[in-house]
């Protein structure tokens, strides 16, 4: 649990950083601006999941978790796409993504296993 609070909060300043690097334009802002809401939003929401009030809501909100981490794997993907100057930093961030994603979804089908027995 406490390795992915931290793992969460990381790739949010991870995220944060990157986008400090990006040149500022009215297209790029906006991907910006879409970026950090989604990368902050998993490591807040990974931290509400461990206050839940029953299995059922956990699992709503890594379902949250997993929205967002998705999400923010896709604003990587288009600035892999169009922004060429830092491309590992935002490899390196898209591999965590992917990672946490698949980590966060294992979570819910354990989750949702154990909450049927």
């Amino acid at each position: 649990m406490q390795d992915l609070i931290t793992r969460t909060k990381k790739f949010a300043v991870g995220c944060f950083r990157f986008c400090k690097t990006v040149p500022r334009s009215r297209e790029l802002d906006a991907w910006v601006r879409q970026l950090i809401r989604s990368s902050s939003s998993v490591g807040a929401n990974y931290r509400a999941s461990q206050r839940a009030k029953s299995t059922a809501d956990f699992i709503n909100k890594l379902k949250i978790v997993e929205e967002e981490v998705d999400e923010s794997a896709y604003w990587l993907e288009l600035f892999m796409e169009v922004e060429k100057n830092d491309l590992d930093a935002v490899e390196s961030l898209h591999k965590e993504a992917k990672e946490l994603l698949a980590i966060i979804v294992a979570s819910i089908k354990t989750a949702r296993k154990n909450k049927d027995k």
